[in-house]
């Protein structure tokens, strides 16, 4: 089985610019899930 690419924009410029490109998307995709509040902190009731 081969490996399937994070994003596929057609770029054709080398995999340089796919790997800077999937670095920030996974520098943000940790961000966003590390600074999320739980329910709890948003104040959303259990079962809301």
């Amino acid at each position: 089985e081969c490996l399937r690419p994070i994003v596929s924009l057609d770029m054709r410029l080398g995999e340089g610019t796919g790997a800077a490109i999937a670095m920030q998307i996974m520098e943000d995709a940790l961000a966003i899930y590390n600074e999320m509040a739980t329910f709890e902190q948003a104040g959303i009731a259990p079962g809301a």
